[in-house]
């Protein structure tokens, strides 16, 4: 809501406060003034001059040369560019030496050869909004009533030396859409009194049931709708006062009757329609539901398919007007309009929302029927109207109002005591300060020992309960002299979560591992949206995609950090290493919350690390990334809970891939993506990993036990195991740890071989075992009797035997 400075001046008495100083005020008392603007933004210099002669420029086509009074003696000449400036116009002059908006200083000048002295200014020139500027002017100059002073303040005359408060409302406060709403709060908090407009409405001796009848067939949509006529107007422009405070406000002003029904919405939030009396086509008004299919012109000129859900102001026949949002094109006011229909009407805010929602049509007007407005002032509204036309359309008004009502005011009665007051702010006012305040919100009440009956006025429809009551009583004591006090309770630190602390460690890992935290899109493509993804469901779509590439959940974080890896590729950063905690979205079937589960992974590709100074270079590999996992895995504890198998996943390379179990439960993958994926991407040798992170850390975990390091001698023994090639190392070596226990305290892997000298289908596994005893010597008969055992058991679980 922008609101003038000096319009507010006019209901309530700002002396001795200024637009800021009230702007901090109102803010404090709980309406956030967003800024404060000074109208004539450092303008001065600013004349209204009267164009004595007007001339074509003799060296240009598109310049005017005029001869231009400022009322200072002689005339100057200034050269202007405007399509529309003539002889006999008053217009705004900058004189040399006047200042315009962003500074800009006036000089004289020459244009192709002709002397200049000034500038016959436009509006936008003036720093004036052009979607705010009136049509007629919005090419041009703009060209003052013939009775502007030549020499007076031109900015004084356009409403500029002003300033604009914009409020910025909550939805609860839709009593300040209006000057008079606005005028009730700055009264309040200032403790002054409020002058309302008055109204005076002078009819002929006609009677307006001879003019229109109104008929309600919604009376639930519609419980008042009222309306006069005034016949005999002229249209013809505004006051330039009204047209002024109306541009302040961001409204562009058309023509009086126009005008007048803005004006009114701005100073009564009631917002009010003027029909063309004589296009209506009929002698009634009936208000009805839409009938399915209907249609309706409004006024810019767009047809419009209504519903039974829509409101319509119709004449009997037709749609007229789609209520509470645009009125038709069929029955504007034009400039030959010579009587007016003035409609006022107070429109439940549902199906004003409903049709605001399905045409994506808002206006001033729907926003205040949406948020509701003040019944009581609308019949308010509509005799100032016309009194308004009267005197400035030249129209006569009349006799007699024709309405359709079923609304009765239901007051609302709100009682508090003052004990229950001070109890909720903690404060220690007396009954005479809160009935001070009650009073200066002109809220009607009676006190009675302490207790509060509050007959809260129609205007305040956000006034419900008691709580309402208590928020406007501290709001006026100002929220700044509330006590301040500290909660009285046991002081508890704050800390993480075992869970939290778990994935912060894991974090910490993995960034001093060297790998970089990625936080990625959430939504994706419905073609990337399951793909690498742990486990799959049927995608879940937004209802408004912002495009087709961010319209479904993920289901994976790998997509998204292939195309970050992609997007560094592109710019020359060949080694990329990244990971990324974050949530994946799983649907759990139609109107049910669907699954969020959170996911670790990670994307390397390039070197892993490059010593140049040794001439090293290691590039990223399976064994590098499945390294990283299994130092997580150990410092996590759940190394000897993990275990890898072969596997084969869509869009991952077939031999380099595995599956990662946690207690024999997959929780995730780790492999190389496919070639044709890694071309897909423009990348070289690609490793990705992705775990369900929830699983890992919800996973029990022993505390870590330090052991101390062995004083006796160890002993380690070598062996290298000829296998059938599709046993897999990883279940060799559990059997070989089962089978030592206890003395066998490691067994390492390392050599593999296949070749010409193993028969066909066979591979040879090397490993190393090492046993020992913390407490004393092993003897080389107890190492033999349990090494043998170990050799047993491979060969009968596997057909291993020792390699000569």
């Amino acid at each position: 809501m922008l609101v003038s400075y000096r319009w507010l001046s006019e209901y309530v008495d700002l002396t001795g406060i200024t637009a800021k100083e009230l702007a901090e005020r109102i803010t404090k008392s709980g309406i956030e003034v967003e800024r404060v603007e000074a109208l004539d933004r450092g303008m001065k210099g600013i004349v209204i001059g009267h164009v004595l002669e007007c001339e074509p420029h003799p060296n240009a086509d598109k310049l005017r040369k005029c001869l231009v009074d400022l009322g200072e003696g002689e005339p100057v000449q200034i050269i202007c560019g405007a399509p529309n400036v003539a002889k006999g116009q008053n217009v705004a002059v900058a004189k040399v030496g006047a200042v315009l908006p962003g500074h800009f200083k006036i000089k004289r000048a020459k244009l192709r050869g002709e002397e200049s002295n000034g500038m016959i200014c436009s509006l936008q020139e003036l720093g004036i909004e052009t979607k705010v500027v009136p049509k007629a002017y919005a090419d041009g100059i703009f060209v003052f009533p013939s009775d502007a002073p030549v020499g007076a303040d031109a900015l004084e005359w356009l409403g500029l030396h002003d300033e604009v408060l914009e409020l910025s409302l909550t939805p609860n406060r839709a009593d300040c859409l209006s000057m008079i709403g606005v005028a009730y709060e700055v009264a309040a908090i200032l403790g002054r009194a409020v002058k309302l407009p008055e109204a005076v409405v002078k009819e002929n001796d006609e009677m307006i049931h001879d003019y229109i009848s109104v008929r309600v067939e919604a009376p639930e949509d519609n419980p008042l709708y009222a309306g006069r006529i005034v016949k005999n107007v002229r249209i013809g422009p505004s006051p330039l006062w009204m047209q002024a405070r109306l541009m302040a406000a961001g409204i562009r002003p058309h023509n009086n009757v126009v005008d007048i029904t803005n004006y009114i919405l701005l100073e009564y939030g009631q917002p009010l329609h003027a029909f063309d009396y004589d296009r209506l086509g009929s002698k009634e008004i009936v208000v009805r539901r839409a009938n399915e299919g209907e249609t309706i012109v409004t006024l810019d000129d767009v047809e419009r398919k209504l519903t039974d859900n829509h409101l319509v102001i119709t004449n009997g026949r037709e749609p007229v007007a789609l209520a509470g949002v645009m009125g038709g094109a069929n029955s504007e006011v034009r400039d030959d309009t010579k009587t007016v229909f003035i409609e006022a009407a107070y429109f439940a805010s549902p199906v004003i929302r409903q049709a605001v929602k399905d045409h994506g049509l808002r206006s001033e007007a729907s926003t205040r029927f949406e948020k509701g407005i003040d019944p009581a002032r609308t019949k308010e509204a509509l005799e100032r109207a016309a009194a308004l036309m009267t005197e400035y359309a030249g129209g006569e008004v009349v006799g007699g109002i024709v309405e359709a009502s079923t609304w009765k005011e239901e007051p609302v009665v709100v009682t508090v005591t003052l004990e229950r007051i001070n109890g909720v702010l903690g404060t220690a006012m007396s009954k005479e300060e809160v009935a001070a305040i009650l009073a200066n919100l002109q809220f009607p009440f009676t006190e009675d020992t302490g207790t509060f009956t509050v007959h809260v006025p129609s205007r305040r429809r956000d006034i419900a309960i008691e709580e309402d009551i208590i928020e406007e009583v501290a709001r006026l004591y100002g929220y700044d002299h509330l006590p301040a006090t500290l909660p009285v309770a046991e002081a508890k630190p704050g800390g993480l979560t075992p869970y939290q602390a778990k994935r912060r460690r894991v974090r910490r890992y993995l960034e001093g591992a060297g790998l970089f935290q990625a936080i990625t899109y959430s939504l994706t493509s419905p073609d990337k949206a399951a793909r690498f993804a742990l486990e799959t469901a049927e995608p879940i779509r937004l209802a408004l995609p912002m495009s087709e590439e961010r319209s479904v959940l993920r289901q994976s974080l790998i997509p998204h950090l292939l195309e970050a890896a992609s997007y560094n590729r592109a710019r020359q950063v060949e080694n990329v290493a990244l990971y990324e905690i974050g949530s994946v979205y799983l649907s759990r079937g139609e109107n049910v919350q669907p699954a969020e589960n959170e996911r670790l992974a990670g994307v390397i590709t390039g070197l892993w690390h490059a010593h140049l100074w040794q001439g090293e270079k290691k590039a990223a590999d399976f064994y590098v990334t499945k390294g990283v996992l299994d130092g997580l895995f150990d410092l996590l504890g759940l190394s000897d809970r993990i275990s890898y198998r072969p596997a084969k996943r869509a869009d991952l390379h077939p031999g380099r891939t595995a599956e990662i179990a946690l207690d024999g439960t997959v929780i995730g993958f780790v492999g190389q993506l496919h070639p044709a994926v890694q071309k897909e991407y423009d990348l070289k040798e690609t490793y990705v990993f992705e775990l369900a992170l929830s699983e890992l850390l919800n996973a029990e975990s022993e505390a870590i036990r330090y052991e101390p390091i062995p004083r006796f001698p160890s002993v380690v023994r070598d062996i290298a195991l000829v296998v059938d090639d599709n046993i897999e190392a990883g279940a060799l070596k559990q059997a070989i740890e089962e089978a030592g226990k206890p003395l066998l305290k490691d067994v390492a892997l390392f050599d593999v071989y296949q070749g010409d000298r193993l028969p066909a289908g066979k591979k040879s596994l090397a490993f190393s075992l090492r046993y020992y005893d913390p407490e004393r010597t092993l003897t080389d008969e107890e190492v033999t009797a349990v090494h043998e055992r170990v050799l047993a058991a491979v060969e009968e679980q596997f057909g291993a035997v020792l390699r000569g």
